[in-house]
């Protein structure tokens, strides 16, 4: 018997796991998101973590970051955009 809601696959939820953090799914695309989660230990595991990992880099400001780390960092996300 199907529950008349369009399931919403682990892959999706790796894929959709930003937009549902920020609260930017739509509406039925949020509910079908959070049925899933309901059904699968590993996906609210998931989620847990990229949740813990977002709040924990939140609490990171630049000054906390060595120079060279971040020069690092910038030069990896403009060749990351420019093979884009």
């Amino acid at each position: 018997m199907s529950s008349g809601i369009e399931h919403v696959s682990c892959q999706e939820v790796v894929e959709l796991v930003t937009d549902y953090l920020e609260g930017a799914l739509p509406p039925d695309l949020h509910a079908r998101f959070e049925h899933h989660l309901t059904l699968c230990d590993g996906c609210i595991w998931y989620v847990d973590q990229i949740r813990m990992t977002v709040e924990a880099v939140g609490r990171i400001g630049e000054e906390d970051v060595p120079s060279e780390i971040r020069e690092g960092l910038v030069a990896a996300f403009r060749e990351l955009r420019r093979d884009r």
